[in-house]
Formats: structure tokens, sequence, C-alpha cells
């Protein structure tokens, strides 16, 4: 199957880079709902059997005009949310940041034992995300796409797929609805199409990086 990885669209959050990770989370500023928008024609060509969300108002918000457009209904996932942030939640600060970012780090190395401060370790990140996509995986369908969060599809991706020389979790930003495009399935692998219009080495027919 094809399964597109979508991060929601620009936040208040987003602007103030604030480490925001809670439930329900903020909607879309003015642009990001722009974007929502957008997303929706950026999909006019691409078929969907179904549209996902996590629980977090702003994949919602940016996953609503796709799901109009594809006369889909949109259905909510409670393991996909973004990595949570513990006590470090709503900080700005760089060394906050830096220790939210190389704790995701981590994890998408497989390393599952280091933990946000008062959050999260890998083990839990992965159990739920992985629970939800190989649900979706396993639904029969022929594409779908999943409205996600920047750190959760970044650290996924890098340690879930093949298809890439380069390191997903660090290098590459993923900017808001930025879309990754994978195929494959839970039981046989998943292997990296695309991120956000990068094409890979694989998907030139080359052979794909592990």
């Amino acid at each position: 199957m094809r399964l597109f990885l979508i991060r929601h669209g620009q936040t208040p959050s987003n602007v103030l880079g604030a480490l925001d990770t809670g439930h329900p989370g903020p909607g879309l500023t003015d642009l990001g709902l722009e974007q929502a928008t957008a997303l929706a024609g950026a999909f006019a060509d691409r078929p969907l059997d179904a549209i996902f969300a996590s629980t977090l108002v702003r994949t919602h918000h940016t996953a609503e005009p796709l799901s109009r457009a594809a006369g889909l209904e949109l259905q909510v996932l409670k393991g996909v949310h973004e990595i949570e942030a513990g006590s470090l939640e709503m900080r700005t600060d760089r060394p906050s940041i830096m220790r939210y970012v190389e704790t995701a780090y981590a994890w998408s190395k497989g390393e599952y034992d280091p933990r946000m401060p008062d959050g999260p370790d890998g083990h839990d990140f992965f159990g739920r995300f992985d629970s939800d996509v190989n649900a979706i995986s396993a639904a029969g369908l022929d594409s779908a796409a999943l409205v996600s969060h920047g750190a959760a599809i970044r650290v996924w991706t890098a340690h879930r797929s093949t298809g890439f020389d380069g390191n997903l979790a660090v290098d590459y930003v993923l900017a808001n609805t930025g879309v990754v495009e994978l195929e494959g399935s839970s039981s046989e692998g998943w292997r990296l199409v695309s991120w956000d219009g990068l094409v890979t080495r694989a998907a030139k027919g080359k052979p794909a990086a592990t």
C-alpha cells in the first residue's frame, strides 16, 4: 500500500518555537489554514481510500479540507500524536529543545531507553505509533493519508523505513503540511518513496539503503 504521513499546518506554538505537545493542543494560524486548503488540492490527482488524524486539534483542522475533498470520513487514531515533551512542555529555550531533539534522535537509532524528562521513552513512543500504523496496514487499503506531527513522523520514519541515504530524524526538517510517502506494509517493511518532494534513491530504481 501507499501510506502518506503528513505534518499538520502551522500553529501559534510553531511560530513561537515552543515544545507544545499536550492535548488537545492549539488550532492553526491563518497560514496554517491556508496550508490545509492547499494540501487538499495537492491530493486532487492522488486517490485515497482513508484519511486518519491524531487526537490533537491541529491535525483535525489540517485533515478536514482533504477529507471533504476526497469524500472520506476523518478517522481519529489514539497512538499517532506528537512525542510528549514531559517537563519540557512549552519551553522555548535552546537547552530544552536540544534535550528533546537528542532524546528523540536516540530513539530513531534504536536506543529506546532514554526518556524525556518526566515523559515517555522510546518503547512508549514506538509501541503506540506502531500499533496504529499496523492497524492501517492490516485494513486492506491501497492508499491512506495520516496527518500527524513533525517529530513523531521524523523519528518513526527514520527507524521504520528503508530507502534513504541520510539522517531523517536530524538533518531533514519536515515543513508544515509536508508529505512523506511510503510504500509497503508493516509485515513486509516500509520503503521511503519521497520526503516532502525529495525522491529517494530506492524510488529511482537504485538499491534501498538500510
